[in-house]
């Protein structure tokens, strides 16, 4: 044994982490969640009741889960989006949830491993499934049932079953009296929204279908003013204006994201838009906002109220 690890064990994760440092320069692009993925043929190598003793979580909702189920204290590691609640910041950060760190999981000692879907890259999972470290994945949809699956799911995965439902239930409960509030809007007064995931270089990299920024504009109440396409893209300044945003949506983080509202809506893919005469500019944490997990109730409500006012009824 050297430091809690079989050596056996350890000479082959060596070789596997050789054969990723080698394959890594050419890695292709990430697959898109619901895309067709590397992930599921990775779970749970072939044990059907891991030891999940010591887990690394991978992806924010899913390390929100493990914390309002009481089971933190298996977690060993975490991916750098699980910044929520404070103490999670403290578990070893084992890279993003799409640039995961092999050598960094590994380190840890887990005894298996919980992502959501989308996490890689492939050349990674590959890595961790040579060095035979269970891997389970939970699908992500960004809707109301694909949170509770979410909860479900992981609870499954932790063997706390009854805690899982009762915690899918009250989430449930929450989540349907924040929907019933946006979904009595009519049409007619739906604002339009475009979420914003980056500005650089002056382009506008905008939120499409099927995405978490989607989801949350659609039970918030709202529209997405880009919906003619799928996923994120760059928008020229003709889309954009056609878009009509009345409102922008951007996560509150560093950088360029920071802009005041005069900054922004100074650009001139957003200068001729409807939220740039009213100077609508919207920002959330990105976790709480897109995170899809057992706070997003809190989240929608959130977002109606920015969005519409304090009071997010019909009257307004």
């Amino acid at each position: 044994m050297m430091n809690g690890l079989d050596f056996r064990r350890l000479r082959r994760w060596e070789l596997a982490l050789a054969a990723f440092a080698l394959s890594a320069p050419f890695a292709l692009p990430l697959l898109a969640p619901g895309a067709p993925s590397l992930m599921r043929p990775a779970m749970a190598q072939g044990l059907e009741q891991p030891d999940v003793s010591r887990i690394v979580s991978v992806g924010g909702a899913i390390t929100e889960i493990i914390y309002a189920l009481g089971e933190e204290s298996r977690l060993v590691g975490r991916d750098s989006t699980s910044t929520y609640p404070e103490a999670a910041r403290k578990l070893p950060d084992v890279g993003y949830m799409r640039q995961l760190a092999p050598e960094g999981i590994i380190a840890v000692n887990p005894t298996a491993i919980v992502a959501i879907e989308g996490s890689g890259p492939p050349e990674a999972l590959a890595v961790l499934k040579e060095a035979n470290i269970p891997f389970t994945s939970i699908a992500e949809t960004y809707d109301r049932d694909g949170i509770l699956a979410k909860i479900r799911a992981v609870g499954t995965f932790l063997g706390v079953k009854d805690k899982a439902e009762a915690l899918a239930q009250t989430v449930e409960k929450d989540l349907d009296a924040a929907v019933a509030v946006s979904a009595g809007r009519p049409e007619g007064e739906r604002k339009r929204i475009l979420f914003i995931l980056s500005t650089q270089g002056g382009k506008i990299m905008a939120s499409g279908t099927g995405t978490a920024a989607n989801g949350i504009i659609e039970l918030a109440g709202a529209v997405n003013a880009a919906s003619t396409f799928p996923g994120y893209k760059a928008l020229t300044e003709e889309a954009i204006v056609e878009a009509k945003p009345d409102v922008i949506l951007m996560m509150d983080r560093g950088g360029r994201h920071a802009a005041s509202p005069d900054e922004l809506f100074a650009l001139p893919a957003l200068s001729l838009t409807p939220a740039a005469k009213s100077k609508a500019l919207i920002r959330m944490d990105g976790l709480h906002l897109l995170g899809f997990g057992p706070r997003t109730a809190s989240a929608i409500r959130e977002l109606n109220a920015a969005i519409y006012g304090k009071k997010p009824n019909a009257s307004q």
